[in-house]
């Protein structure tokens, strides 16, 4: 059987081949009445759009590229969705590519990208990555780049990300309050500049509360569960006193909860803890989790919101970007209930 072409469409109803390529795309130039007809007349004759041969021909696709660190944390998974519902809603299909925390792997993710011709990226880096070369690389092409939660600041491109500040300011001031005063705050090497504010939010909430700022209760590694069990054996055995422990993210925190848990220590009434993200099993550890909430699908619909408008832009990066950053929200859980537990 024939394959139906566009040329098949604008015979069929007497108008020009651009006509109907324009109404399958929705153009804004064609009328109502005929992009009707088109579709009618496509569904009927069987027609089957090829994105692949028209974006080849445009140059250009209806396909963004997503690049995140992993899958695995619920907290990007959830930012994705906020994307994808957003880019479906407005035509635009998602290709989605994991960098595992690896600079090459997400290197390979960028050049997978612009090899796909899609029409843009959004993207939150690696945790390995101190070169940018690649992301240089997409905005001297002038193909719209947008960052979420992670942002390369030298760039100067949009972004839409969370108060890390003011998270790491709310958690240590929740320590505080609940009657802890001896607070472990477990960190990553300071390459990302968003554990660096998280950071900064800490220190700034001990000094406002009179507490000194203490570098040995400061721990810098590689953050995981297994990471935030280590650093409760290393403060065991160099008997370094502590009564609470705010984590850059909450896997860490919850191997400082089962840590402490196998020493017999007692959650919160001895030791407070709390991470940070809100990932799905935080409320449902034993003790719940209390954590800082980064509002991850309004996180995803603004910056895909945001990406729509640089995708419509005609002065893509000469405008100073816009920034969009989202206020932290504190969920209390029993794994700092210390006041109302006593």
């Amino acid at each position: 059987m024939k394959k139906v072409t566009i040329q098949d469409i604008a015979k069929e109803l007497g108008i020009s081949f651009s006509t109907v390529a324009r109404a399958l795309n929705d153009h804004p130039a064609i009328s109502e009445a005929t992009k009707k007809a088109v579709r009618e007349t496509a569904q009927r004759l069987n027609y089957r759009h090829n994105k692949l041969a028209s974006s080849l021909r445009s140059g250009h696709s209806n396909t963004i590229g997503i690049l995140v660190p992993s899958l695995d944390v619920s907290f990007f998974s959830s930012v994705v969705h906020g994307i994808e519902k957003i880019m479906n809603e407005n035509g635009y299909s998602i290709l989605l590519y994991q960098s595992n925390e690896s600079y090459e792997s997400e290197k390979k993710g960028i050049e997978t990208f612009l090899n796909s011709r899609v029409a843009g990226i959004i993207a939150s880096v690696a945790k390995e990555t101190t070169r940018h070369e690649h992301f240089t690389e997409i905005k001297r092409r002038r193909i719209p780049l947008l960052f979420f939660d992670r942002v390369v600041e030298a760039l100067q491109v949009p972004s839409v990300t969370i108060d890390d500040y003011k998270g790491g300011f709310l958690a240590t001031e929740h320590l505080i309050k609940q009657g802890y005063q001896r607070i472990v705050h477990i960190t990553a090497v300071q390459t990302i500049g968003i554990f660096k504010e998280r950071l900064r939010g800490y220190m700034d909430a001990l000094k406002l509360y009179g507490l000194p700022v203490d570098e040995s209760l400061i721990l810098y590694g590689d953050f995981s569960l297994d990471f935030g069990r280590q650093c409760i054996r290393e403060l065991h055995q160099h008997q370094v006193a502590f009564d609470a422990v705010f984590a850059l993210e909450d896997f860490t925190a919850m191997g400082v909860l089962q840590q402490l848990l196998e020493y017999k220590i007692r959650v919160p009434e001895e030791v407070g803890v709390i991470g940070f993200a809100n990932e799905s099993f935080a409320a449902l550890v034993t003790p719940g989790l209390s954590t800082i909430d980064q509002q991850t699908i309004l996180m995803g619909e603004a910056a895909a919101a945001l990406f729509l408008r640089m995708l419509r832009s005609e002065d893509l990066y000469n405008n100073l970007p816009k920034r969009i950053v989202l206020d932290p929200h504190l969920i209390a859980r029993a794994s700092t209930a210390r006041r109302a537990s006593s």
